[in-house]
């Protein structure tokens, strides 16, 4: 993968997988994180620039699996994990806590974010969508930890960030937390994007190990962004902000947000999972900015 041409026309040549199974020489782990064991994994040689790619909401490590061999064959070492309360980090939540805690927030998952990091270098961080808040929220607290930080379909807006959503943005405010998160659940369970049979299949099935109260929680967070943007704008590493032509916000709000942090703009022709549909685009992007970071 030379060109971003080159890998336009890999991406147009994906079929659908088994989301479940990672390249050959992938690692597995449970991280022993402050909110409970998070199940990673992580490929590549161990020397390289470290790419830690974080999942979102109802998402898990396996949304990385067609990135994982090109940024590893690229000299990376490349690694994932379940977020708390997601798939197979299920277990993991606020109960674990010392002192125990009701909800999630926002400081668990950065917490487990900051705790990840330290086990190991300095990282090329990528965030997708809910995760892009929290990698935000950790690069300004934790800057020293981040070599660059990449934003894949990440609300860009603060507050409640729904408001901005194509189409449903000036109903969110009248939805509840527990609401909203219904709404997602319906979208997924009946397929609306139109996901390929395995993808769709995985999906479901993952999110059966997924408590409910844990993507309320998430939602409740979504609705209740603090504004960091100026904060982020301050810490000097490179910066890029990917996302789908077709994503959930408006490529207009993505701009607007990519200029006031200081971070370049990548579109591609995808919805809101450049990861499964264009990965060769976007692991062109993602090695650029690495490259100009080391």
């Amino acid at each position: 993968m030379t060109t971003i041409d080159d890998a336009r026309l890999r991406d147009q040549s994906l079929t659908d997988l088994d989301w479940r199974v990672f390249p050959d020489g992938t690692v597995r782990d449970v991280f022993a994180a402050p909110s409970g064991g998070l199940a990673r994994v992580r490929l590549g040689d161990e020397t390289g620039p470290r790419v830690v790619l974080v999942p979102g909401v109802v998402g898990s490590k396996e949304d990385f699996v067609l990135l994982f061999p090109l940024l590893a064959a690229a000299g990376c070492r490349v690694e994932s994990f379940d977020l708390a309360g997601h798939y197979q980090s299920a277990g993991a939540g606020p109960w674990r806590l010392d002192p125990p805690r009701e909800h999630f927030d926002y400081q668990l998952f950065v917490d487990d974010l900051v705790a990840i990091l330290q086990d190991g270098p300095p990282a090329h961080v990528l965030g997708y969508s809910f995760a892009g808040l929290v990698t935000e929220l950790a690069l300004i607290q934790r800057p020293d930890l981040f070599r660059s930080l990449t934003l894949m379909s990440a609300p860009p807006a603060t507050g409640q960030v729904f408001r901005g959503v194509k189409g449903v943005g000036p109903l969110s405010d009248t939805s509840s937390p527990r609401r909203a998160a219904g709404i997602v659940l319906w979208g997924i369970r009946y397929n609306l994007n139109r996901t390929p049979p395995g993808r769709i299949a995985f999906v479901r099935e993952r999110l059966e190990t997924i408590p409910r109260s844990c993507i309320d929680d998430v939602m409740g967070l979504m609705m209740a962004m603090p504004d960091v943007a100026d904060a982020v704008a301050g810490v000097d590493v490179p910066k890029l902000i990917a996302v789908g032509e077709h994503d959930l916000w408006p490529r207009a709000q993505h701009a607007a947000y990519a200029e006031r942090i200081g971070a370049r703009l990548a579109v591609y022709p995808a919805g809101h999972a450049p990861c499964e549909t264009t990965p060769h685009q976007l692991a062109h992007d993602l090695l650029q900015l690495i490259a100009e970071a080391e």
